[in-house]
């Protein structure tokens, strides 16, 4: 996490991890969810939190989900089926429930086709927001598998390279790949300049933006470190690169194949004209079916020591790899606990209050 997104000393509340996962999974129960999909649920936010990926745990995300559950734009209570299937493929139906507990169940299937024929693969479709992309990749590390996942969907937020209107979301990507003493490698990336949730951390914090992050609605770059507008209608987001001569291309392709991979072999079809429809594609690659898992888990040691002992340019510290500060950010936080926004907690206090929650933190 970019200093600039983290929550302000002065404006932090530390909370253990088990006291949240509480008060999450009584949010979650409270509107409507089974015991079962209420953990699985808040296991994913707090996976974000507890990796500082705050702008997909329970800061950002959980008064949204709260707010999908209250105006029925989800279903606490989806009736998730299997509608197409090979011995390595399915096509998933999410049954208009939160991509939380039910992105988990389809890498469960990929990973059970990957474990009997060396890879496996599954969409999802009717389904809604999915969390951190990495805790589903994550999933296949235990097994001694690569875990891969890719979503699209609505809301729109970028325009394509050159473009003017909306067209895609920010569509990200999300690899695990597994290793023996070092940290797994997890790279987890929107193809958009910034992820979207970041433009809303950066709004409650007041933390002004980079250049060539947004555009406004004529599709020319914002300078200056320009704040946030107020209406969504007034910016959109641009593809990794920023501008064409940065490469912009490059993140507009990657957005464009996530929405072929998800989206459209789901059976969805493009979001742009699918209003409020979310696609997902998981896959997960069985280590042993191409190579010996102790030789990979070593070469990836190898691979991953090196660039972490990279020696720094001037200015820097480190060198740093996908899934490394993460790492060492669980840890802190297992100790310290997780550093929340006071406005956080007043909301958590707010809705307890409300619907007589019992919920107590801070």
């Amino acid at each position: 996490m970019l200093e600039r997104f983290k929550v302000p000393e002065k404006d932090r509340v530390y909370v253990k991890r088990e006291d949240m996962q509480h008060a999450a999974e009584t949010v979650f129960k409270a509107s409507g969810l089974s015991d079962e999909d209420a953990k699985l649920s808040t296991d994913v936010l707090m996976l974000s939190d507890m990796r500082g990926c705050e702008t997909h745990g329970v800061s950002n995300m959980l008064r949204r989900y709260v707010d999908w559950y209250d105006d029925s734009t989800i279903t606490a209570t989806p009736n998730i089926r299997v509608t197409r299937e090979s011995d390595a493929t399915a096509n998933m139906d999410g049954g208009k429930g939160l991509g939380l507990h039910v992105g988990p169940k389809a890498m469960d299937l990929a990973i059970e086709k990957a474990d009997k024929f060396g890879m496996g693969s599954v969409t999802v479709h009717n389904t809604s927001h999915l969390g951190m992309l990495a805790y589903h990749s994550m999933m296949a590390l235990e097994h001694d598998m690569i875990g891969v996942t890719v979503i699209a969907g609505n809301p729109m937020s970028m325009t394509p390279t050159f473009g003017a209107e909306l067209r895609l979301s920010t569509n990200p990507w999300a690899y695990a790949v597994p290793a023996d003493k070092m940290p797994p490698f997890v790279f987890d990336v929107a193809t958009t300049q910034v992820a979207g949730n970041k433009l809303a951390l950066a709004k409650r914090i007041g933390s002004p933006l980079e250049d060539h992050w947004i555009a406004d609605p004529d599709g020319a770059p914002m300078l200056g470190n320009p704040q946030l507008p107020d209406d969504r209608n007034d910016y959109l987001m641009l593809p990794f690169g920023g501008t064409r001569e940065q490469g912009s291309h490059k993140g507009y392709g990657f957005a464009a194949v996530a929405e072929i991979l998800s989206q459209i072999m789901s059976g969805t079809g493009p979001a742009f004209m699918n209003a409020g429809s979310m696609s997902f594609w998981f896959c997960a690659y069985k280590i042993e079916a191409f190579t010996e898992v102790a030789k990979f888990k070593t070469d990836m040691d190898e691979f991953l020591n090196a660039l972490a002992t990279t020696p720094p340019a001037p200015g820097h510290d480190r060198v740093l790899y996908a899934g490394l500060s993460e790492h060492e950010e669980t840890q802190l936080r297992e100790k310290e606990g997780i550093p929340y926004h006071h406005e956080v907690i007043d909301w958590f206090r707010s809705l307890s209050d409300a619907r007589n929650l019992g919920i107590e933190l801070g």
